[in-house]
């Protein structure tokens, strides 16, 4: 018999991955356990195991004083251990601490005054195995539990593959993830998804519980790292580490927009992740059941990085705000509504993705306000509006602020118009300013055309308009560099 107890261990050590010594310590204190039942057992005893399968017990005396300072110690080691769960499980434990079932520590006794003695029964292999069973297949689930534990623990985050296995109560989905069961919650599932039963999903590891039936995993289908866990699995170049996802926006079930970048000269990152004819996205699409995914080149100029993330629209014009990273995102009047999106999605989600604060204008309302922030309460020889005077090759006036002592920005460009002749710098730049009162009284005739200059250079050719390599000449709905400054 006791070889065979010394091959069941090591036959339950290879299936279930639980170390021997787990076992054997199991296995001691269950016939411990039978021990104390037996009649005219000592107080306080020891089972040992030996190599070959051969049980000894041993009945131990130790002072009377020790055994008292023992007691008291693992008295209050318990007592520590019920107050530690009632403030885990908020419930009071009504359990009653006996001196018979404290367990002493034993290294903290001199071996001199410990004194042992074999008491080991005669028939005791016997009562071992009717006693010991179920103590041991206890802890043989209790070791699996804390094996399973510790290998989903480092996980979360991870995307896991696993079967609907109970899908009827919409509020909790069961997921076989193989060795553990995981839960879906309602609050992680994507509205208008279906988990059929027997259907394979892909979810992410949002935490893992620790409970008495097991480790508990959580999943969820609305976490951002599905995305990008997809793409990896899909794009080559991302698990190569040739093209990165920089950024991911979502809204679980409606749309998604990525920024990816390149590390590799030569490497589409948009194309990359479209794939073959769309293959590759469609398949994160398909996997995703239907929802929507923009995928953005990013770019660390912020003004274009901005303009692309509202796409599909058509971007005009982006002027940004550094200090409060502000942007104004100038658009066609047909496009204002597809930049804002059905209930401002895909506004929103080009300021999660970028983290930007995007205010988006058309520009027939941009061209009122400017008007208005030119005009507003000015006598006929101030400007209030503070900007430069400058007008940009779209026939709109600059955005940036004038240099102290000057009607101009501190773009080059503009900053030469300052110098320029005196009918250049007032009648090509400005587009809102009036003549100075002098100039009316030295002629009229100056005056009426001055008044008229916005006017008649709001009709200019665009190849008659003053030259200005800072205009913003929109190529693709890009922005150029004096828009950004």
């Amino acid at each position: 018999m006791s070889q065979e107890i010394i091959e069941g261990i090591q036959a339950i050590e290879k299936e279930k991955g639980i170390d021997e010594g787990v076992l054997i310590s199991a296995l001691e204190d269950a016939l411990l356990a039978a021990y104390k039942k037996t009649p005219g057992a000592t107080r306080h005893a020891e089972v040992k195991l030996d190599d070959v399968g051969e049980f000894r017990v041993d009945g131990i005396q130790i002072p009377p004083d020790v055994e008292t300072r023992l007691l008291e110690l693992a008295r209050e080691e318990r007592i520590t251990e019920l107050e530690r769960i009632e403030e885990e499980t908020g419930e009071r434990q009504h359990t009653l601490v006996a001196d018979e079932d404290l367990d002493l520590d034993w290294a903290q006794v001199p071996p001199d005054q410990i004194v042992r003695t074999d008491v080991t029964p005669d028939n005791f292999g016997r009562i071992a195995a009717q006693t010991a069973k179920q103590v041991i297949q206890q802890r043989i689930r209790e070791a699996e539990r804390a094996i399973m534990y510790e290998e989903y623990v480092d996980r979360q985050g991870e995307v896991v593959t696993g079967i609907v296995q109970q899908a009827g109560d919409r509020n909790n989905v069961l997921v076989d993830l193989g060795r553990v069961e995981a839960l879906l919650p309602r609050s992680e599932q994507v509205d208008g998804e279906r988990y059929e039963q027997g259907s394979r999903i892909k979810a992410v590891i949002a935490e893992v519980r620790s409970g008495t039936k097991g480790p508990q995993v959580i999943l969820s289908r609305r976490d951002s790292e599905l995305i990008r866990a997809l793409f990896e699995l899909e794009v080559p170049e991302i698990a190569d580490g040739l093209v990165e996802i920089r950024g991911v926006a979502r809204e679980p079930g409606y749309r998604s927009k990525i920024a990816v970048e390149s590390h590799q000269q030569g490497v589409d990152p948009v194309g990359a992740c479209v794939g073959p004819r769309g293959s590759r996205v469609r398949m994160v699409v398909s996997e995703l059941r239907g929802e929507k995914i923009d995928i953005i080149p990013w770019n660390t100029e912020q003004a274009r990085f901005v303009a692309k993330a509202l796409s599909p629209a058509r971007v005009r014009e982006v002027y940004i705000d550094d200090e409060s990273r502000e942007a104004t995102v100038i658009v066609p009047d047909d496009q204002l509504a597809l930049a804002i999106g059905k209930e401002g999605l895909n506004a929103r989600l080009a300021t999660r993705l970028t983290g930007w604060k995007i205010d988006i204008q058309s520009e027939s309302e941009f061209a009122r306000a400017e008007a208005a922030a030119a005009f507003a309460g000015a006598s006929d020889d101030e400007d209030y509006s503070g900007r430069c005077a400058a007008i940009l090759s779209n026939g709109k006036r600059c955005p940036n602020a004038a240099l102290p002592g000057s009607r101009y920005c501190g773009v080059p460009a503009h900053q030469e118009l300052a110098t320029a002749d005196p009918a250049v710098a007032e009648v090509a730049p400005e587009t809102t300013d009036v003549a100075p009162d002098d100039e009316a009284e030295s002629s009229e005739e100056t005056s009426a055309a001055v008044a008229e200059a916005p006017v008649a250079v709001a009709e200019l050719d665009p190849s008659e308009r003053p030259d200005n390599d800072n205009g913003s000449g929109d190529v693709d709905g890009e922005p150029a560099e004096s828009d950004r400054l």
